[in-house]
């Protein structure tokens, strides 16, 4: 339950962290995206998103059979194993954790459905519609996140000794320790497809303007890092070694990612920034995802490395191709995701984790990494394509994209009848309140002011 919380800490943080890229009169539309992600999918999730993507088997590794819906029959009861039960073998616990109370289980992976489409978001900042895109996030976890999440999260006997699971856990056996393909792959290719949906800015890519607030943005890279500790290390499902491992694995490849993507950015530019930092942390944390609990900690700083320069560089193919993917989603999250995911496939050893499998460099051949391959872009496809017909739907209802004028004059007036910075009153009144100061009715110095504006 604390990884839980810290899982749950890490929405509000992405909000800071895609909050502060965005232009002024955009910010509390994209908070608002974030934010409302934890309300939409708790109570769907309860109502029937863990029994889909967590009830017992019921088409070939495809969708969970809605046996848990309303959290049925999960009561006392007691999850954790890592194979089902036969007629001649007995189930066999997943390490330290055959005592995983079935409720505590289903609130972290709440978390991980939240977090999903809020990484969406930030590939269409600044132009989409609010309830447009709360519509979205109910469409989009039903048929995309909670099935995907059956085949990458639901193993044979894990919720009871007799329970199917999903098809990339349980047959291709292609290995993902927290989410890199159910959460970030998944994520990237939606933003992709998003953004061909919704189309361009105004002015893309010469005056879509910098980002207003990068304090924000490291703010929320740090708040991120914080409780990714929870979505890794948590997912050990237990304080073991395994734990150890994803906790160590977590630290040293987003370091590493931080400086590959610092190391571009010099080569690059002839500079260093601070929005780099982030995103490079960012990126490493994407790419260790799924490997945290599959490698050792020098196959950990390699994959940061890769993982932050592989994405610097990533980030300019929005240019190339002619899609605006306003936050870089695409950029760091699907291809931080691919890169962690694919990396598997050389650097997962069985030293680390017996229930894994050895990679290319641990004497495994390039079998794994053909799994690898397979789960990522299988995960990809159907999330892209579907994300493709929800988007076109919802547009064509009217529904998505806000109109010019809008977006012009900004988003968070038009959609949320505030903005998130006043300092008219305090400019003019000599404090912080709502109300007016002594000068604020004065029309020469409101004009004045308004002049400013302009």
């Amino acid at each position: 339950m604390a990884s839980a919380a810290l899982v749950m800490l890490m929405t509000p943080g992405l909000a800071f962290f895609y909050g502060g890229m965005v232009r002024v009169k955009s910010v509390l539309n994209m908070l608002m995206m974030n934010f409302i992600c934890l309300a939409i999918v708790s109570v769907l999730w309860v109502l029937y998103g863990f029994g889909e993507s967590f009830s017992n088997d019921a088409f070939s590794g495809l969708i969970g059979n809605f046996q848990h819906a309303g959290f049925a029959d999960t009561w006392g009861k007691l999850a954790g194993f890592a194979t089902a039960a036969t007629d001649t073998t007995p189930a066999v616990p997943w390490p330290g954790s055959d005592g995983l109370p079935v409720l505590a289980f289903a609130m972290f992976q709440l978390m991980f459905a939240i977090i999903t489409p809020a990484l969406i978001s930030g590939a269409i900042a600044d132009r989409a519609k609010f309830w447009g895109w709360a519509l979205f996030v109910v469409v989009w976890v039903t048929i995309v996140y909670f099935p995907v999440a059956h085949w990458v999260f639901s193993f044979d006997g894990f919720i009871g000794p007799d329970a199917l699971g999903g098809w990339i856990a349980n047959k291709l056996k292609a290995l993902d320790f927290a989410g890199g393909t159910a959460v970030h792959i998944n994520a990237g290719a939606a933003g992709l497809a998003l953004a061909i949906v919704l189309g361009k800015r105004k002015g893309w890519p010469k005056d879509t303007g910098r980002p207003h607030n990068v304090p924000f943005v490291l703010l929320g890279a740090a708040l991120l890092w914080f409780g990714w500790y929870g979505f890794n290390a948590g997912s050990a499902l237990s304080a073991g070694d395994l734990a150890g491992v994803a906790f160590t694995n977590t630290t040293v490849a987003t370091a590493a990612a931080a400086l590959g993507w610092l190391l571009v950015e010099q080569l690059k530019f002839g500079k260093p920034t601070t929005l780099g930092a982030a995103s490079g942390a960012v990126a490493g944390l994407v790419a260790i995802t799924p490997a945290c609990g599959f490698v050792t900690p020098l196959g950990s700083i390699a994959i940061g490395i890769i993982a932050g320069a592989v994405c610097a560089l990533a980030v300019s193919l929005k240019y190339k191709l002619g899609f605006d993917d306003s936050l870089d989603v695409v950029g760091v999250h699907l291809v931080g995701g691919l890169v962690g995911t694919l990396l598997i496939g050389f650097f997962a050893t069985t030293k680390v984790n017996s229930l894994g499998a050895n990679g290319l460099f641990y004497g495994g051949g390039l079998g794994q990494l053909g799994k690898q391959a397979a789960a990522a872009f299988a995960v990809m496809g159907y999330s892209f394509i579907l994300t493709l017909i929800i988007g076109f739907v919802i547009k064509a209802a009217g529904g998505f994209r806000v109109k010019e004028e809008d977006e012009v004059s900004g988003i968070d007036e038009a959609q949320h009848a505030e903005s998130a910075y006043d300092f008219g009153q305090s400019v003019l009144g000599g404090h912080g309140g709502t109300g007016p100061g002594p000068l604020a009715t004065a029309p020469k110095d409101r004009a004045a002011l308004e002049g400013s504006k302009a």
